[in-house]
């Protein structure tokens, strides 16, 4: 459980933060070991669902952060874990939940429990099980700065390539938001004050112009039922994705199947694979455990579920590219199984790996940058197909108008 507390230190100065014990005593001890008179106490409670806890996972970057400071700590000499800890929680003051999870770690660990056994008890954040395993083995083997230091790089890479597709959305969703407020704004306020021209004349419209008023008349009338149901079907759509596993799968498979968008996705999927596979077998992790943790971080509910299926015929001794290559459902990119193979047959995965993630991670960066040129002159197109289709409804009755008055 997490507490509250607010006291003095032995020096006499006011502190206050959270502590994570299984008891209110507990609590009390290890405040009284780590030398703070506590004035007040009380359980930090958390919401929760259906039994699961609301602990929300760590971001990206401030877990590259914390593994590139830890690491940078113990790196820097004789320097304890706890030392390393204590040092960082001065450092990060300000921040209320990270610092928190800082005190939990570091009270444990004062306690006498191993670095990943405080990282998996504490219960302010919730951290990537590869995660765990990799820095358990680690210190096992005496690699807890060389880990540390590969897992900062990976988790910055990955909050890189996130902020990277942020960026290129950015663009794309303006066009379509400036489209879309165009097509509104002339639908609603432009043709209806038009249409009382033709009315007056009561001759026979085009149909692309009898189209075009029917839409105005029926945005203009149910405009608030459409922005209703446009939000419901957002909002349904998104619980349905989180929570119905068919849907979700669904549309996950689906995109696999886009043009250029599943050759990106899956190439960053496989990627990210790869590079975990690559950091946990350099941690000392064991293969078939190391194939197990990273089948479970696609964010593809596809391509999980298809790794998920072959494991077990890892587990019993089967190479993961030859279960690959037998399973069904999603087509993975064939040089993938081939590097994968090439890899299991020299006893070089790791190597391997780690090149194939950074192939896949170039790729992907060409790919989003063709990808946004595309779209800039496709959407211009879009909108000037919009309003010129406006435009020509409302001006053919104008000329078929003169045309008669000049006859």
């Amino acid at each position: 459980m997490l507490y509250r507390y607010k006291g003095l230190t032995k020096e006499g100065k006011r502190t206050r933060g959270t502590i994570t014990a299984s008891s209110m005593d507990e609590a009390k001890n290890r405040l009284r070991h780590q030398g703070i008179y506590y004035e007040s106490l009380k359980e930090a409670r958390e919401i929760s669902f259906k039994g699961f806890s609301t602990r929300r996972p760590m971001p990206n970057v401030m877990l590259s952060n914390f593994s590139k400071e830890l690491a940078s700590y113990l790196n820097a000499g004789n320097m304890t874990i706890l030392t390393a800890l204590k040092l960082m929680e001065k450092q990060h003051q300000k921040e209320r939940n990270y610092r928190a999870f800082l005190n939990a770690i570091k009270t444990m660990v004062d306690e006498g429990k191993p670095l990943a056994v405080a990282l998996r008890e504490q219960e302010v954040y919730q951290l990537p099980e590869f995660f765990l395993q990799s820095t358990k083995v680690a210190a096992q083997g005496g690699k807890m700065v060389e880990v540390l230091t590969n897992m900062s790089h990976f988790f910055a890479s990955q909050s890189r390539i996130r902020q990277q597709i942020l960026n290129a959305m950015i663009y794309p969703m303006f066009i379509l938001i400036v489209a879309v407020g165009m097509t509104v704004f002339l639908l609603i306020y432009v043709v209806p004050k038009i249409t009382g021209i033709f009315e007056d004349t009561h001759q026979e419209l085009p149909g692309i112009t009898k189209f075009v008023l029917g839409a105005s008349g029926f945005l203009g009338s149910h405009y608030v039922g459409i922005m209703v149901g446009l939000l419901l079907l957002i909002i349904g759509g998104k619980i349905a994705y989180s929570k119905v596993r068919a849907f979700h799968y669904a549309v996950d498979a689906a995109m696999l199947r886009l043009p250029i968008v599943g050759k990106l996705t899956q190439n960053h999927e496989l990627g990210r694979f790869s590079y975990i596979i690559s950091l946990m077998l350099d941690s000392g992790v064991p293969y078939t455990q190391a194939v197990t943790l990273a089948s479970s971080t696609f964010g593809n509910l596809a391509i999980r579920d298809l790794f998920q299926q072959v494991t077990r015929k890892v587990t019993e001794g089967n190479k993961l590219s030859n279960a690959l290559y037998s399973a069904k459902g999603v087509k993975l990119k064939s040089n993938f199984l081939q590097n994968l193979a090439l890899g299991e047959e020299s006893s070089n995965v790791s190597s391997v790996m780690d090149n194939l993630s950074k192939l896949y991670a170039e790729e992907n960066e060409q790919g989003i940058e063709r990808l946004l040129k595309m779209v800039e002159p496709v959407m211009m197109l879009f909108i000037g197909g919009i309003v010129g289709t406006i435009v020509m409804a409302m001006l053919l009755p104008i000329f078929s108008m003169s045309l008669g008055a000049k006859l």
